[in-house]
């Protein structure tokens, strides 16, 4: 089951390009060279500042937005699930196994780090 997002932004057109503003994301803002670039930036960023946590920020009405003339409002998906898969960091976790198993598995030449990450991705039915 995948974990769908919608955010409301903001683009503030610039001379080259938009400035991206997420108004439910505290730090919520970036750039784009254009209207395809600003969203996708803007998709990128909110995965960045919330990949760490599950507690996502409630997301405001759209209609609630207020927006200069100049600006435009409209809202940007984002599926935490994939962005995780997609743009996971590696950190380094020291884990206990049996011996003969280790000693197997260099026979093998097994990277364990795979097969860890293998079986984490089973039992979580990712």
């Amino acid at each position: 089951m995948s974990k769908l997002l919608v955010y409301p932004v903001i683009l503030h057109p610039e001379d080259t390009g938009y400035t991206v503003e997420v108004p439910d994301i505290t730090g919520g803002f970036t750039q784009g060279e254009d209207l395809t670039n600003a969203l996708e930036m803007a998709s990128d960023m909110i995965g960045l500042m919330l990949e760490d946590t599950t507690n996502y920020p409630k997301p405001s009405k759209l209609e609630s937005i207020h927006v200069a003339d100049n600006d435009i409002k409209t809202i940007v998906a984002i599926d935490m699930d994939d962005y995780r898969r997609n743009n996971s960091k590696t950190i380094r976790k020291t884990v206990t196994v049996p011996e003969y198993l280790v000693k197997m598995g260099k026979e093998k030449n097994l990277n364990f780090s795979t097969v860890l990450t293998k079986a984490l991705k089973t039992e979580l039915n990712l």
